[in-house]
Protein backbone atom coordinates (compact mmCIF):
# COMPACT_ATOMS: atom_id res chain seq x y z
CA UNK A 1 0.00 0.00 0.00
CA UNK A 2 1.24 3.82 -0.65
CA UNK A 3 -0.30 6.73 0.39
CA UNK A 4 0.17 10.11 -1.69
CA UNK A 5 0.35 13.40 -0.52
CA UNK A 6 -0.08 16.06 -3.14
CA UNK A 7 1.90 19.60 -2.14
CA UNK A 8 0.46 21.96 -4.96
CA UNK A 9 2.55 24.84 -4.89
CA UNK A 10 2.38 26.86 -8.02
CA UNK A 11 4.81 25.90 -10.41
CA UNK A 12 6.63 23.28 -7.83
CA UNK A 13 3.86 20.91 -7.18
CA UNK A 14 5.29 17.76 -5.95
CA UNK A 15 4.28 14.25 -4.44
CA UNK A 16 5.10 12.65 -1.30
CA UNK A 17 4.78 9.01 -1.29
CA UNK A 18 4.73 6.80 1.44
CA UNK A 19 4.73 3.50 1.89
CA UNK A 20 7.04 0.22 2.74
CA UNK A 21 9.51 -0.58 -0.24
CA UNK A 22 9.56 2.25 -2.09
CA UNK A 23 13.45 1.96 -2.03
CA UNK A 24 12.86 -1.27 -4.81
CA UNK A 25 11.05 0.65 -6.78
CA UNK A 26 12.74 4.04 -7.05
CA UNK A 27 13.76 4.16 -10.25
CA UNK A 28 10.14 3.73 -11.56
CA UNK A 29 9.11 6.92 -9.35
CA UNK A 30 12.10 8.70 -10.61
CA UNK A 31 12.77 8.27 -14.04
CA UNK A 32 10.06 10.37 -15.10
CA UNK A 33 11.19 13.77 -13.48
CA UNK A 34 14.57 12.99 -15.01
CA UNK A 35 16.44 14.39 -18.30
CA UNK A 36 19.09 11.93 -18.54
CA UNK A 37 19.15 8.83 -16.84
CA UNK A 38 21.81 9.21 -14.03
CA UNK A 39 21.16 10.49 -10.20
CA UNK A 40 23.93 12.16 -7.88
CA UNK A 41 23.11 10.88 -4.39
CA UNK A 42 24.46 12.35 -1.11
CA UNK A 43 24.27 9.78 1.89
CA UNK A 44 25.38 9.41 5.11
CA UNK A 45 27.85 7.01 5.95
CA UNK A 46 25.91 4.48 8.48
CA UNK A 47 22.35 5.08 6.06
CA UNK A 48 24.61 4.34 2.96
CA UNK A 49 26.03 0.97 4.67
CA UNK A 50 22.26 -0.26 5.53
CA UNK A 51 20.08 0.47 2.55
CA UNK A 52 22.55 2.29 -0.24
CA UNK A 53 22.68 -1.31 -2.19
CA UNK A 54 18.72 -1.77 -1.85
CA UNK A 55 18.56 1.97 -3.67
CA UNK A 56 21.20 0.99 -6.25
CA UNK A 57 19.21 -1.38 -7.31
CA UNK A 58 15.78 0.31 -7.74
CA UNK A 59 17.39 2.92 -9.88
CA UNK A 60 19.31 0.45 -11.44
CA UNK A 61 15.72 -1.60 -12.31
CA UNK A 62 14.55 1.22 -13.92
CA UNK A 63 17.95 1.93 -16.02
CA UNK A 64 19.44 4.81 -14.05
CA UNK A 65 23.08 5.03 -13.12
CA UNK A 66 23.84 6.72 -9.91
CA UNK A 67 27.37 8.18 -8.13
CA UNK A 68 27.38 8.55 -4.50
CA UNK A 69 28.86 10.33 -1.83
CA UNK A 70 28.70 9.46 1.75
CA UNK A 71 28.76 12.19 4.44
CA UNK A 72 29.45 11.85 8.02
CA UNK A 73 26.75 10.64 10.49
CA UNK A 74 25.49 13.51 12.98
CA UNK A 75 24.29 17.33 13.50
CA UNK A 76 27.69 18.40 12.92
CA UNK A 77 27.40 17.78 9.15
CA UNK A 78 25.30 20.35 9.17
CA UNK A 79 28.32 23.20 8.20
CA UNK A 80 30.01 25.32 5.90
CA UNK A 81 32.94 22.74 6.07
CA UNK A 82 30.70 19.74 4.66
CA UNK A 83 28.34 21.91 2.32
CA UNK A 84 31.49 23.12 0.59
CA UNK A 85 32.56 19.38 0.35
CA UNK A 86 29.31 18.63 -1.31
CA UNK A 87 28.68 21.08 -3.24
CA UNK A 88 32.72 20.91 -5.01
CA UNK A 89 31.59 17.07 -5.54
CA UNK A 90 28.56 17.90 -7.66
CA UNK A 91 30.67 20.17 -9.28
CA UNK A 92 33.16 17.78 -10.13
CA UNK A 93 30.77 14.96 -11.08
CA UNK A 94 29.47 17.71 -13.73
CA UNK A 95 26.06 18.15 -12.39
CA UNK A 96 23.72 20.12 -14.62
CA UNK A 97 21.19 21.94 -13.48
CA UNK A 98 18.29 20.20 -15.51
CA UNK A 99 19.90 17.28 -13.29
CA UNK A 100 18.80 15.11 -9.92
CA UNK A 101 20.35 15.32 -6.67
CA UNK A 102 19.03 12.58 -4.39
CA UNK A 103 19.24 13.16 -0.39
CA UNK A 104 19.45 9.73 1.34
CA UNK A 105 18.88 9.91 4.72
CA UNK A 106 18.15 11.79 7.81
CA UNK A 107 16.79 15.23 8.38
CA UNK A 108 20.81 16.29 9.11
CA UNK A 109 21.65 14.92 4.92
CA UNK A 110 18.29 16.39 3.83
CA UNK A 111 18.88 20.10 5.16
CA UNK A 112 22.62 19.91 3.77
CA UNK A 113 21.42 18.08 0.73
CA UNK A 114 18.63 20.37 0.15
CA UNK A 115 20.56 23.67 0.41
CA UNK A 116 23.68 22.25 -1.73
CA UNK A 117 21.27 21.94 -4.53
CA UNK A 118 19.81 25.61 -3.87
CA UNK A 119 22.84 27.04 -4.21
CA UNK A 120 24.61 24.46 -6.96
CA UNK A 121 24.15 26.80 -10.58
CA UNK A 122 21.87 28.76 -8.64
CA UNK A 123 19.06 25.41 -8.17
CA UNK A 124 19.30 22.27 -9.08
CA UNK A 125 16.50 19.75 -8.63
CA UNK A 126 16.38 17.41 -5.65
CA UNK A 127 14.40 14.16 -4.03
CA UNK A 128 14.41 13.48 -0.47
CA UNK A 129 14.97 10.00 0.46
CA UNK A 130 14.07 9.92 4.30
CA UNK A 131 15.36 7.39 6.65
CA UNK A 132 14.11 8.14 9.86
CA UNK A 133 11.07 9.21 11.34
CA UNK A 134 11.79 12.62 11.91
CA UNK A 135 12.68 13.23 8.26
CA UNK A 136 9.98 11.58 6.64
CA UNK A 137 7.18 13.31 9.10
CA UNK A 138 8.45 16.55 9.32
CA UNK A 139 12.23 17.91 7.54
CA UNK A 140 11.90 16.19 4.39
CA UNK A 141 8.67 18.26 3.04
CA UNK A 142 7.69 21.78 2.93
CA UNK A 143 11.34 22.98 1.04
CA UNK A 144 13.56 24.32 4.09
CA UNK A 145 17.18 23.98 3.53
CA UNK A 146 20.27 24.89 5.53
CA UNK A 147 22.94 24.58 8.08
CA UNK A 148 24.22 25.24 11.24
CA UNK A 149 26.58 28.40 12.63
CA UNK A 150 27.83 28.94 15.98
CA UNK A 151 25.56 31.60 16.27
CA UNK A 152 22.68 29.01 16.20
CA UNK A 153 20.72 26.30 14.25
CA UNK A 154 19.41 26.23 10.87
CA UNK A 155 20.71 30.13 10.67
CA UNK A 156 22.25 29.38 7.35
CA UNK A 157 19.79 28.49 4.51
CA UNK A 158 17.14 28.79 1.58
CA UNK A 159 13.58 27.71 0.54
CA UNK A 160 14.28 25.47 -2.11
CA UNK A 161 11.55 22.69 -2.71
CA UNK A 162 11.76 18.76 -3.58
CA UNK A 163 10.95 17.43 -6.77
CA UNK A 164 9.70 14.53 -5.28
CA UNK A 165 10.06 12.84 -1.62
CA UNK A 166 10.37 9.51 -1.32
CA UNK A 167 9.69 7.82 2.44
CA UNK A 168 9.82 4.46 2.85
CA UNK A 169 8.36 3.22 6.11
CA UNK A 170 10.53 -0.12 5.71
CA UNK A 171 13.61 1.50 6.38
CA UNK A 172 12.09 2.64 9.86
CA UNK A 173 12.60 -0.50 11.13
CA UNK A 174 16.67 -0.84 11.20
CA UNK A 175 16.40 2.67 13.69
CA UNK A 176 16.85 2.20 17.26
CA UNK A 177 15.02 2.87 19.88
CA UNK A 178 16.30 6.38 20.37
CA UNK A 179 15.95 7.45 16.56
CA UNK A 180 12.34 6.33 16.60
CA UNK A 181 11.14 7.82 19.71
CA UNK A 182 13.19 11.30 18.58
CA UNK A 183 10.83 11.01 15.53
CA UNK A 184 7.85 10.19 17.29
CA UNK A 185 8.48 13.46 18.72
CA UNK A 186 7.61 15.55 15.75
CA UNK A 187 4.70 13.19 15.12
CA UNK A 188 2.85 14.21 18.35
CA UNK A 189 3.69 17.70 17.60
CA UNK A 190 1.32 17.59 15.05
CA UNK A 191 -1.21 15.90 17.02
CA UNK A 192 -0.48 19.04 19.15
CA UNK A 193 -0.92 21.65 16.62
CA UNK A 194 -4.89 21.44 16.79
CA UNK A 195 -5.32 18.05 15.55
CA UNK A 196 -7.25 16.67 18.45
CA UNK A 197 -8.30 13.28 16.69
CA UNK A 198 -4.81 12.74 15.36
CA UNK A 199 -3.52 12.90 18.84
CA UNK A 200 -6.20 11.20 20.19
CA UNK A 201 -5.37 8.56 18.05
CA UNK A 202 -1.71 8.19 18.28
CA UNK A 203 -2.68 8.37 22.40
CA UNK A 204 -3.93 4.75 21.26
CA UNK A 205 -1.62 3.63 18.49
CA UNK A 206 1.55 5.07 19.92
CA UNK A 207 2.64 1.89 21.13
CA UNK A 208 1.69 -0.02 17.92
CA UNK A 209 3.76 2.93 16.22
CA UNK A 210 6.80 2.14 18.43
CA UNK A 211 6.17 -1.72 18.40
CA UNK A 212 6.50 -2.06 14.25
CA UNK A 213 3.11 -2.07 13.93
CA UNK A 214 3.54 -0.88 9.61
CA UNK A 215 -0.34 -0.04 8.78
CA UNK A 216 -0.03 2.16 12.09
CA UNK A 217 3.18 3.76 10.94
CA UNK A 218 1.77 4.50 7.55
CA UNK A 219 -0.74 6.58 8.58
CA UNK A 220 0.90 8.43 11.13
CA UNK A 221 3.57 9.56 8.55
CA UNK A 222 0.58 10.32 5.98
CA UNK A 223 -1.04 12.54 8.22
CA UNK A 224 1.67 14.25 9.58
CA UNK A 225 2.36 15.28 6.49
CA UNK A 226 -0.97 16.48 4.92
CA UNK A 227 -0.95 18.71 8.31
CA UNK A 228 2.57 20.00 7.42
CA UNK A 229 1.55 20.13 3.48
CA UNK A 230 -1.72 21.85 3.88
CA UNK A 231 0.57 24.23 6.18
CA UNK A 232 3.29 25.11 3.68
CA UNK A 233 0.54 25.61 1.23
CA UNK A 234 -0.81 28.78 3.26
CA UNK A 235 2.73 29.68 4.28
CA UNK A 236 5.84 28.50 2.14
CA UNK A 237 7.95 31.10 3.77
CA UNK A 238 7.20 31.50 7.58
CA UNK A 239 5.49 34.80 7.42
CA UNK A 240 2.82 33.91 9.67
CA UNK A 241 0.88 30.07 9.86
CA UNK A 242 4.24 27.96 9.08
CA UNK A 243 6.10 29.52 12.65
CA UNK A 244 3.03 26.57 13.87
CA UNK A 245 5.84 24.14 13.08
CA UNK A 246 8.13 25.27 15.29
CA UNK A 247 6.16 24.06 18.34
CA UNK A 248 8.67 22.95 21.10
CA UNK A 249 11.75 23.99 18.91
CA UNK A 250 12.28 27.50 21.03
CA UNK A 251 13.19 25.62 23.65
CA UNK A 252 14.23 22.53 21.83
CA UNK A 253 17.31 24.74 19.95
CA UNK A 254 18.38 25.94 23.24
CA UNK A 255 19.08 22.33 24.90
CA UNK A 256 20.49 21.45 21.62
CA UNK A 257 22.67 24.96 21.72
CA UNK A 258 23.38 23.76 25.44
CA UNK A 259 24.83 20.38 24.24
CA UNK A 260 26.83 21.72 21.29
CA UNK A 261 24.38 19.58 18.86
CA UNK A 262 25.82 16.59 19.94
CA UNK A 263 24.32 13.12 19.93
CA UNK A 264 23.70 14.17 24.23
CA UNK A 265 20.50 15.48 22.50
CA UNK A 266 19.32 14.31 19.20
CA UNK A 267 16.65 17.38 17.62
CA UNK A 268 13.57 14.82 17.61
CA UNK A 269 14.11 14.23 21.68
CA UNK A 270 14.82 18.27 22.51
CA UNK A 271 11.46 18.76 20.55
CA UNK A 272 9.40 16.14 22.41
CA UNK A 273 10.96 18.05 25.33
CA UNK A 274 10.59 21.36 24.14
CA UNK A 275 6.66 20.34 23.54
CA UNK A 276 6.31 18.83 27.12
CA UNK A 277 7.92 22.72 28.56
CA UNK A 278 5.42 24.73 25.60
CA UNK A 279 2.70 23.27 27.08
CA UNK A 280 3.74 23.74 30.82
CA UNK A 281 4.05 26.94 30.26
CA UNK A 282 1.20 27.63 28.53
CA UNK A 283 -0.65 25.94 31.32
CA UNK A 284 0.81 28.20 33.92
CA UNK A 285 -0.02 31.29 31.90
CA UNK A 286 -3.70 30.35 31.73
CA UNK A 287 -3.33 29.01 27.91
CA UNK A 288 -4.27 25.61 27.82
CA UNK A 289 -5.81 23.28 30.87
CA UNK A 290 -3.82 22.11 33.74
CA UNK A 291 -4.71 18.49 32.76
CA UNK A 292 -3.21 19.33 28.86
CA UNK A 293 0.85 19.04 30.22
CA UNK A 294 0.48 15.53 31.82
CA UNK A 295 -1.32 14.24 28.74
CA UNK A 296 1.50 15.14 26.70
CA UNK A 297 4.32 13.61 29.18
CA UNK A 298 2.01 10.20 28.97
CA UNK A 299 1.74 9.92 25.66
CA UNK A 300 5.50 9.95 25.27
CA UNK A 301 6.04 7.76 28.14
CA UNK A 302 3.61 5.04 27.53
CA UNK A 303 5.62 5.03 23.96
CA UNK A 304 8.58 4.67 25.57
CA UNK A 305 8.23 2.37 27.28
CA UNK A 306 6.75 0.03 24.55
CA UNK A 307 9.71 0.66 22.40
CA UNK A 308 11.96 -0.55 24.98
CA UNK A 309 10.68 -4.49 24.85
Amino acid sequence: MVELVHVPLPGRAYEVRIGAGLLDVAGEAILPILRRPKVFIVSDAHVAGLHLPALLNGLETAGITAVCLDMPQGEATKSWAHLQQVVEWLLSEKTERGDVVIAFGGGVIGDLVGFAAAIMRRGVRFVQIPTSLLAQVDSSVGGKTGINSPQGKNLIGAFHQPSLVLADTAVLGSLTARDFLAGYGEVVKYGLLGDAGFFEWLEDHGSALAAGDMAARIEAVKRSVQMKADIVLRDEKEHGDRALLNLGHTFGHALEAATGYSDRLLHGEGVAIGCALAFELSARLGHCSQEAPSRVRADRKSTRLNSSH
